[in-house]
């Protein structure tokens, strides 16, 4: 049963999938904006083009690494994005990143997955947006993060990975921030390395 985070709260991932966690995978979804119609009549929707991001740094806090809309793997290939959706259109995950733990270059100490808005409308019109990791082997769900923060923001911080030994320990950010891109983000992003 995947654990539901709050903000701030950590996780031990070897604790949650086994000892044997190899590859996790982002997954982020959404809906589009559902207009109101005047007295019911000419209602709609507008898309909505939230981006996932991996942002990968060093013990000393230097981005190494980034897997975005623009970059769909990392330089190693460790990290793969599955492309940009910008509509929000279809059931379950709109967009996924993966990461094969086993794989990531000792350098990087911190993955930390944020999200923007590149259309620009607030999260508080976007409908039923989330974040969840999965363990690929058997595909189970070991946390969940609803992004239930109503605000005027156009990004959110949304979690991170921490290498603790030979384990990974997630901790839900939940920080709003502003921007686009994930360039946008940085400032906000560093008080969580």
């Amino acid at each position: 049963m995947p654990i539901s985070l709050q903000k701030g709260q950590q996780i031990s991932l070897a604790k949650e999938a086994g000892p044997s966690l190899q590859t996790v995978r982002m997954g982020l979804g959404w809906d589009a904006i559902k207009k109101k119609g005047f007295l019911g009549f000419g209602g709609g929707s507008v898309d909505v083009d939230l981006d996932a991001n991996a942002l990968m740094f060093d013990a000393s806090g230097q981005l190494v690494d980034a897997v975005w809309f623009r970059q769909l793997q990392s330089k190693d290939g460790s990290v793969r994005h599955s492309g940009d959706n910008r509509t929000g259109a279809g059931d379950g995950d709109d967009e996924t990143i993966t990461v094969d733990l086993t794989r990531l270059p000792a350098s990087v100490q911190t993955v930390v997955f944020s999200v923007n808005n590149y259309t620009g409308q607030n999260f508080s019109q976007v409908d039923n947006a989330y974040c969840r990791l999965v363990n690929t082997q058997g595909d189970q769900e070991i946390a969940r993060f609803n992004l239930s923060v109503q605000g005027d923001h156009t990004a959110m911080i949304l979690a991170s990975l921490k290498r603790s030994g030979n384990d990974w320990t997630m901790t839900a950010i939940g920080t709003p921030s502003r921007g686009r891109t994930y360039t946008d983000n940085l400032p906000d992003i560093r008080p969580h390395l």
